[in-house]
Parts: C-alpha cells; structure tokens; sequence
C-alpha cells in the first residue's frame, strides 16, 4: 500500500492497455492498484481496456499468437475503472 493521496496519481486513461509496446501503455498508472469492473463484476484478467467505445480485451484460454502474446478476444460491455 502506499501514501499517496489521489491528488498525485495520474488520471486514469480513456484507453489503457498492460503490453509495453502498445501506444496506449501508460506506465505511471501501473505504479498504483487499478480495477476494473466489467459489467458490474470485477475482472482480474484484462489485458486492454476502452471505457468511451465499451470494451475489454482478455486473454483467450492459453492459446498463443505467433509471437508468443496470449490471444485476446473482445467483450463488450459497461466498462468502469478505478483505482484500489
């Protein structure tokens, strides 16, 4: 836990995604707890969120790409996010 107070964490993005090489990667915000609640439960396994288009990306089984990511499929819903 830290002892922060909320005035010194980041806003958190319309668009957040957990992979570094993505244009939508905001490292401050992963220096604190985020949740994300999805469809009123909260999720533990999103991998790329968009609060304004209604949607969460999660990875699908264990099935991998060609390059070794985790594939994602694509939920849509209500997509709410905080931080912890």
């Amino acid at each position: 836990m830290t002892d922060q107070t909320p005035d010194t964490r980041p806003a958190l993005p319309d668009r957040l995604s957990i992979d570094a090489r993505s244009p939508h990667h905001v490292p401050a915000v992963f220096e604190h707890d985020i949740g994300i609640r999805f469809n009123d439960k909260e999720r533990f396994d999103v991998s790329e969120y968009c609060i304004s288009e209604g949607w969460v990306k999660v990875p699908s089984g264990k099935t991998l790409d060609r390059k070794g990511q985790p594939l994602l499929i694509q939920l849509k819903g209500r997509v709410e996010v905080f931080y912890k």
